[in-house]
C-alpha cells in the first residue's frame, strides 16, 4: 500500500562533515594532498609498466589494472567530497547519488577481485613455475581482469538496485560525506533494515570469499617456500609477494572496520571519520606500498626518468 508521505526525492544533502566546522579547511587540504598523491602514484605505476618491456608480464598487468581501479574509485567519491568541504556544494541529485553508490561499490568490489587474481597469479608463479607461461597467458590475464570488472559492475548494480528501489519519505539529509548505504537506508519509509541486513551479508560474503581465497593461495605459497633449500630462493620468492600482502592487509583491515564495526551508538560524526580510512587512506597507501616494496618497479621507474 502506498504511503501518503512517500516521495521520490529530487536530491540529497550531505551533512557528514558539518560536525567539524573548524576542521573543514584542514580536512580539505589533507584530503586534496592525499588524493593528488593517489592519482599521481597510480598514474606513474601505469605509465612505468606501459613503457618498460621487462614489466610486460601478468603480475604487472594486474597491478596496472589495480591502479586504474583505484583511480576510478577515488574519482567516484573524493571530488564531490572536496567540493562540499571548500565550496559548500553538498547537494547531489537522486540519480547522481545512485550513480555514486553504484560506481563506488563497483570499483570497490573490482579492487577486491583484482587482489584475489593477483594472489592466484603469485600462487601459480611460485608453486607451479613450469606451468606459469601456459596458465597465465595474455588471453587468460585479460579474461581475469575483464571478469573482475564485470563482477564488480554486477555486484555494484545489485547493491544499488536493492537500496534505491525502497520508498523514501524521511529527511533528504544524508548523515555522511557520500552516498553510503547505511545513511541512505535511514531515509527509507520501510524495508531499510531488511535491505541493510541483506546488503551487509552480501558485501561481507563477497569480501570474505576473496580474502579466504587469498589466504588459501598464500598457505600453499608458504608451504612451497618453506620447502626451498636455498635461503636466497626463499627470500626472492617472498619478496615478490611482499607488496601484495601489505596492500591486502591494508585493504581488508580498513574494510573490516567499515563492515564489521559495532553498531552501538557513537558520537556524532565518528562513523564518518571511520569511513574516511577506507575511502581516502587505503587508496593513498596502495601506490606507495607497491612503489617502495617492488624492486623491479622501482628500477624501471628510475630508468624511465633517466631516459626522459
Amino acid at each position: 500500500m502506498r504511503r501518503e508521505n512517500q516521495t521520490i526525492p529530487t536530491g540529497f544533502v550531505f551533512i557528514g562533515f558539518s560536525y567539524f566546522p573548524k576542521l573543514q579547511a584542514v580536512l580539505f587540504v589533507l584530503f586534496l594532498l592525499m588524493h593528488v598523491v593517489t592519482l599521481v602514484g597510480n598514474i606513474m605505476i601505469m605509465f612505468v609498466i606501459r613503457l618498460n618491456q621487462q614489466l610486460h608480464m601478468p603480475m604487472y598487468f594486474f597491478l596496472s589494472a589495480l591502479s586504474f581501479s583505484e583511480i576510478c574509485y577515488t574519482f567516484s567519491i573524493i571530488p564531490k567530497m572536496l567540493s562540499g568541504l571548500v565550496l559548500g556544494t553538498r547537494t547531489i541529485s537522486f540519480l547522481g547519488c545512485a550513480a555514486q553508490m553504484h560506481f563506488s561499490f563497483m570499483f570497490g568490489f573490482t579492487h577486491s577481485f583484482l587482489l584475489t587474481v593477483m594472489g592466484y597469479d603469485r600462487y601459480v608463479a611460485i608453486c607451479q613455475p613450469l606451468h606459469y607461461s601456459t596458465v597465465m597467458t595474455s588471453r587468460a590475464s585479460t579474461q581475469l581482469v575483464a571478469a573482475s570488472w564485470a563482477g564488480g559492475g554486477l555486484l555494484g548494480l545489485l547493491v544499488t538496485s536493492a537500496v534505491f528501489q525502497l520508498p523514501f519519505c524521511q529527511s533528504h539529509r544524508i548523515d555522511h560525506f557520500f552516498c553510503h548505504v547505511p545513511p541512505i537506508l535511514q531515509l527509507a519509509c520501510a524495508g531499510g533494515e531488511v535491505v541493510g541486513t541483506v546488503v551487509g551479508i552480501f558485501c561481507i560474503t563477497a569480501l570474505l570469499g576473496c580474502f579466504l581465497f587469498i589466504l588459501l593461495s598464500y598457505a600453499f605459497i608458504l608451504g612451497w617456500i618453506l620447502q626451498m633449500p636455498s635461503a636466497e630462493g626463499r627470500h626472492k620468492a617472498f619478496s615478490t609477494c611482499a607488496s601484495h600482502i601489505a596492500v591486502v592487509v591494508v585493504h581488508y583491515g580498513c574494510a573490516s572496520v567499515i563492515y564489521l564495526k559495532h553498531q552501538s551508538p557513537r558520537a556524532a560524526g565518528a562513523s564518518v571519520l571511520i569511513d574516511v580510512s577506507y575511502t581516502v587512506f587505503t587508496p593513498f597507501l596502495s601506490p606507495i606500498i607497491f612503489s617502495l616494496r617492488n624492486k623491479d618497479l622501482k628500477n624501471a621507474f628510475w630508468k624511465s626518468l633517466k631516459k626522459s
